[in-house]
């Protein structure tokens, strides 16, 4: 574990603010603590968290879920990507919160089985891969209109405007060895907040079951960020179509 946490670049514009909680945990797990042990002593007295515990914690016969909604432990495994969930756990633990308990609604509703329905798909999209972004509605409509030339270039002056926070941990553990192609999916955040706190307590209200069944995604590769990759300054790194796809037309 501390190999491989000792891969990731803390330097890393999309990584800002978990950093200096992430570095924290990291020197825990560098004195020999377990994942779960440095990510608690983390923890802030908020009563949205949960409790990090070794992986052998949750009985076999339990969901993952619904043991978290009934003990608020988090199983935590040595690993990046338990890692990154515990660190999104203590900056976003009310949206956290908030999707365990729509898990745990689906589950009583409709039972864990080999598929998991569309409001559980969304879930797990949300969880593992979305990031949060306020911006101008220029800028959003050509997100979404997948309009890159536009967003990217023509509208770049404007692009300072924008914030854009990774939420998904698997997104996070993917960013450990960035690539052109790694695409997050985006929630817009429509409320001017001002931390990380009021974000988490913005999205937590706006997330519904009805609205992740919808999929209000939009798709954005995230080294398409300006200041997020170096080699996005020159124009055609945005004429990829194997990454930044037109949108599909249509018939």
């Amino acid at each position: 574990m501390a190999h491989d946490l000792k891969r990731v670049d803390w330097q890393a514009p999309w990584l800002a603010p978990y950093a200096t909680m992430g570095q924290r945990v990291v020197a825990g797990v560098a004195q020999g603590q377990s994942s779960a042990r440095a990510l608690n002593a983390q923890q802030p007295a908020n009563p949205a968290g949960v409790h990090f515990v070794g992986p052998d914690q949750r009985p076999p016969d339990e969901s993952y879920e619904t043991y978290i909604f009934r003990s608020n432990c988090c199983p935590t495994r040595e690993g990046l990507h338990d890692f990154f969930n515990g660190l999104v756990w203590l900056h976003f633990p009310r949206v956290k919160r908030r999707l365990n308990h729509l898990h745990v609604s689906q589950i009583a509703k409709d039972g864990v089985g080999p598929t998991r329905g569309s409001v559980r798909d969304g879930l797990t999209v949300f969880d593992e891969n979305a990031a949060f972004l306020q911006a101008p509605e220029v800028l959003w409509q050509a997100l979404l209109a997948k309009q890159w030339q536009r967003l990217f270039v023509e509208l770049r002056p404007i692009c300072e405007q924008a914030q854009l926070v990774l939420f998904g941990h698997a997104l996070l553990e993917k960013l450990v060895s960035p690539r052109k192609s790694i695409t997050s999916h985006v929630w817009r955040v429509q409320h001017a907040t001002q931390s990380i706190a009021e974000m988490d307590a913005w999205v937590a209200n706006d997330v519904s079951a009805d609205k992740l069944a919808s999929r209000p995604f939009a798709h954005l590769p995230v080294l398409g960020v300006p200041g997020w990759c170096a080699a996005n300054e020159d124009p055609t790194f945005y004429q990829d179509l194997s990454v930044f796809r037109p949108a599909k037309q249509l018939a």
